[in-house]
């Protein structure tokens, strides 16, 4: 039987058509660029406690299976298998994991990159993960609720999820839509549709049954005169949450 997907076709061709510019700085993916460290941080910072894993350690992740969901050209997949994590980065576009693919060849890093979508590993009968990265990924797809409830269905007891989107509100649709788009430029026109963004409610009400603990929402913000993200109390716009599902 073929499994559902909660892809939307439509997302997946957009970001395919610039593919090639997962890893430019200056390019497209720019913002993403900029809005890395921020997230890194947020999940290091995660893990380190979920897993109570040394700190000063080089690779403290050794032994941990990691999956990048929507992992696009590996901004995430590669500094995740750096610290030691065990990494599947999933995409359901295959340019996307192309670019990712040649990338991580060109750095020497060993990544499990899969063409497919989080239902389909659920069909398979995929084997469970410590770490979720569930980032910038769920208001591109067509049925979030599934969507989120096959992830975190792929969770080891225990294990951590980590979802990153943005919030549907007034303050994001001036910010994220037409000032990122429109205004300043810093995405292409259309990349992001503000009906698709998602109250932290709605986060909560998509697990609400599952056997798991949501926590947050974590906000960020971005500062225009450092050019730097930080993490803040400040929600109204990109927020973080952490999914951990309960021991067995």
């Amino acid at each position: 039987m073929t499994a559902s997907s909660s892809i939307d076709p439509a997302e997946v061709e957009r970001f395919s058509r610039i593919a090639a510019e997962w890893w430019d700085p200056r390019g497209k993916f720019a913002p993403l660029h900029k809005f890395n460290p921020v997230r890194l941080a947020f999940i290091r910072d995660q893990a380190l406690y979920r897993f109570q894993r040394d700190a000063q350690a080089r690779r403290p992740f050794e032994g941990l299976r990691l999956l990048d969901i929507g992992c696009g050209g590996g901004l995430l997949s590669e500094p995740m298998t750096r610290l030691g994590f065990q990494v599947v980065g999933v995409d359901a576009s295959e340019r996307n994991i192309g670019t990712a693919s040649a990338h991580a060849a060109e750095q020497g890093l060993a990544i499990d990159y899969r063409a497919s979508t989080a239902e389909a590993l659920v069909a398979a009968g995929e084997p469970s993960f410590d770490v979720i990265l569930n980032m910038e990924v769920i208001e591109h797809v067509a049925d979030p609720g599934e969507y989120l409830r096959s992830c975190a269905s792929l969770l080891k007891p225990g294990g951590l999820m980590i979802v990153a989107t943005m919030n549907r509100t007034l303050k994001a649709l001036a910010l994220a839509k037409i000032g990122a788009e429109y205004v300043l430029r810093w995405l292409p026109a259309g990349t992001h549709d503000w009906s698709k963004f998602l109250k932290p409610g709605e986060i909560r009400d998509f697990l609400s049954g599952q056997p798991v603990v949501v926590d947050g929402p974590f906000g960020v913000v971005f500062n225009p005169l450092t050019g730097r993200w930080t993490e803040s109390a400040d929600t109204d716009v990109n927020y973080m949450m952490t999914v951990v599902r309960d021991a067995a």
